[in-house]
C-alpha cells in the first residue's frame, strides 16, 4: 500500500478581487485516480482547486484557490508520500500586478501583463527521495506524444499521461501511458473512471511493486 498525493482541478490567478484567469478543468481526472487508488488500497490526498466534482469520501482533500496555494499545500504534503499524480490543470501564467480594486471599464484596452507560475510538479519532482516517484500529466494540442516526452525529461517524472484538448471538462479521456524512457506503457480511451484504472495499473506495476523509483531522481 502506498500513499498517494493527487492534485487535481484547475486554479485562479486573479486580476482584481472578483476577476480571475482559469481554464475548464473539472476536477473528474483527479476525482477518478482517487477512487481507482483508493480500490487497490492506498491512502489518497488530494490537493484540489475549485471544483464542483465530488472527491471520494475516503480520501483527504486540501482545497486550495490559485497555483502558489497548491504549490505550497502538496509541497507539504510530499514529504509523507510514496508518489505525486500531478492530474491538476494549474493557471501557467499571473498578472504581473494584481489591482487591489475592481478594474472600472474605461472604454480603452485593457493591457494585462502576465508572467510564468512555479511548476507545480517540476519543482516538487526536484526533491523527491530516491524512493518517491512523479506522475505527469501533458495536455497538448499538437506534437503531442513528443511534447510530452520531452516534459517529462524536463519535469524529472518518471511517467508521463500524454493526452489532448478534448480532456477538459469532459466525461472520457484518451491517453498515452509512458514510461521515463519514453516508450509506451499502455494506451486507453473511454470514460475517465476505465482510464484512471488504466493509469493505476501502470504505476501498481512499474513503480510501487519495486518499491523505488525506477526514473529520474536525484542524487
Amino acid at each position: 500500500m502506498a500513499r498517494i498525493l493527487i492534485t487535481s482541478g484547475p486554479t485562479r490567478q486573479y486580476l482584481d478581487p472578483v476577476r480571475y484567469l482559469t481554464n475548464a478543468s473539472s476536477g473528474r481526472m483527479g476525482a477518478a485516480l482517487a477512487a481507482a487508488a483508493l480500490a487497490r488500497h492506498h491512502d489518497v490526498i488530494i490537493v484540489s482547486g475549485p471544483v464542483a466534482v465530488e472527491y471520494p469520501a475516503a480520501a483527504r482533500v486540501v482545497d486550495v484557490d490559485t497555483t502558489d496555494d497548491m504549490l505550497r499545500a502538496a509541497a507539504a504534503e510530499f514529504p509523507r508520500c510514496d508518489g505525486l499524480i500531478g492530474a491538476a490543470a494549474p493557471c501557467d501564467y499571473r498578472p504581473r500586478k494584481v489591482s487591489e480594486q475592481k478594474i472600472a471599464k474605461s472604454g480603452q484596452p485593457l493591457l494585462l501583463e502576465l508572467v510564468e507560475t512555479d511548476d507545480i510538479v517540476a519543482t516538487i519532482a526536484k526533491h523527491k527521495t530516491a524512493n518517491q516517484w512523479v506522475v505527469g500529466f501533458a495536455l497538448e494540442t499538437e506534437d503531442q506524444r513528443f511534447r510530452a516526452i520531452v516534459k517529462m525529461q524536463r519535469k524529472c517524472c518518471d511517467m508521463m499521461v500524454s493526452n489532448n484538448v478534448s480532456a477538459i471538462n469532459s466525461l472520457s479521456n484518451d491517453v498515452e501511458i509512458l514510461a521515463a524512457d519514453g516508450t509506451t506503457i499502455a494506451r486507453a480511451t473511454g470514460d475517465k473512471q476505465l482510464v484512471a484504472d488504466a493509469i493505476l495499473a501502470a504505476i501498481d506495476q512499474r513503480l510501487i511493486a519495486g518499491g523505488r523509483n525506477v526514473g529520474f531522481h536525484n542524487q
